[in-house]
């Protein structure tokens, strides 16, 4: 079956780092663009950033432009989410979801509804 996994959230102070990974299993990721939510209680869930099957085009909400990058390794099956300069604002459940695509390079939206592939979330809280 199509899984993915997220690992990498944590506790952080504000301004601090965190890496997220995103493993697939039951199938092949590079035939996908990944994608990364996050939803905070009591919120709607936000669309952060996605990344073609390539990794050549990037799409990021303007909440966390500047700070976080997305990337993907195909030969690992695996996606991230590099955070950086966190804020206490951006604790959440971040999850990655996956959507199959025919373009390598195709633009990325992040307000796609129908996935794949969606992962358990992982907990990331900024917090002093």
């Amino acid at each position: 079956q199509l899984q993915l996994v997220e690992s990498g959230g944590g506790l952080v102070q504000p301004g601090g780092s965190l890496r997220l990974s995103c493993a697939a299993s039951g199938f092949t990721l590079n035939y996908h663009v990944i994608y990364w939510f996050r939803q905070a209680p009591g919120k709607e869930r936000e669309g952060v950033s996605c990344i073609s099957r390539s990794g050549g085009r990037t799409n990021y909400a303007d909440s966390v432009k500047g700070r976080f990058t997305i990337s993907r390794d195909n030969a690992k099956n695996t996606g991230y989410l590099q955070m950086n300069s966190l804020k206490p604002e951006d604790s959440a459940i971040y999850y990655c979801a996956a959507k199959s695509a025919a373009l390598l390079s195709g633009l990325c939206v992040l307000s796609t509804t129908d996935f794949d592939s969606w992962g358990q979330g992982t907990q990331v809280t900024v917090s002093s």
